[in-house]
């Protein structure tokens, strides 16, 4: 990402008073104020830790839900092993291969992954993302239903082309991409991810050694997650692609997965 990225002022608050000692921490955690004028919030209730966007014009706060809502849908209707993604990393019968998510973000695939047997390791480097992803696997745990799959998914927190480069033990098989690239069409921002997020993680500007450590690393394949229409990642040519209506996995295999 980006280091001259804009400066965002963010506070924690509780939204309601029982959450003063969690928000408490979390600010010591972070380094951030408790109190203020901010341009954002990272807010606690009972559903958990949200970020949300302060002004008359600002979207619905975020929050990482794998037990409900969106993704839960698509957990329990949305295809299976079918699904592109799934082809992408190389699920078949018989194989379900451990994959290092090194741009986690906010969790969708990855948890989609782990759905469907994987062992997942996520990487996310802005400090605050990965608190709304740790609460939210936190609250995952707690859920009966879905506990077994957050159980297959372990979150790191630091820069991943670091990680990636001091990676102790066993290699993972599969290592998956999604880099958040310079935006040149303005409709992208109607998402209410993106407009949160963009002001605090700015752009992948090092994607191209994000993958050379990637395929430095994994020992079966890389798998980049590109807009369909996208060029592909400078440096090492993908081998084929997997296109659907909006995105593209650009696929770099280095040897077959098998059962």
């Amino acid at each position: 990402m980006n280091d001259e990225r804009p400066i965002t002022r963010i506070r924690v608050e509780a939204l309601q008073p029982g959450y003063a000692d969690a928000a408490r921490q979390w600010a010591g955690r972070l380094g951030l104020p408790l109190s203020g004028e901010a341009e954002f919030a990272l807010q606690l209730d009972e559903g958990g830790l949200q970020l949300a966007e302060l002004g008359p014009q600002a979207p619905g706060p975020v929050r990482v839900d794998f037990v409900e809502g969106a993704v839960a849908h698509r957990r329990l209707y949305g295809g299976g092993s079918g699904q592109m993604i799934a082809k992408a990393v190389g699920v078949q019968p018989g194989v379900r291969p451990s994959v290092l998510d090194a741009t986690a973000g906010l969790g969708r695939d990855a948890f989609v992954l782990a759905t469907l047997g994987c062992g997942m390791t996520l990487i996310e480097r802005q400090p605050i993302i990965a608190a709304l992803l740790e609460d939210g696997l936190g609250r995952a745990a707690r859920d009966s239903e879905v506990a077994p799959i957050a159980a297959q998914m372990r979150l790191l927190t630091g820069n991943a082309i670091d990680l990636m480069q001091g990676w102790q033990g066993e290699p993972p098989q599969v290592i998956y991409l999604d880099p958040m690239f310079p935006h040149r069409d303005k409709s992208a921002l109607v998402k209410k991810e993106m407009r949160l997020f963009r002001p605090l993680v700015g752009d992948d500007m090092d994607a191209p050694a994000l993958l050379q450590a990637a395929l430095a690393l994994a020992s079966h394949r890389v798998v980049v997650k590109r807009p369909r229409k996208a060029p592909i990642i400078e440096g090492a040519k993908p081998s084929y692609a997997l296109e659907g209506k909006s995105s593209r996995y650009d696929i770099y295999p280095k040897k077959a997965l098998k059962a």
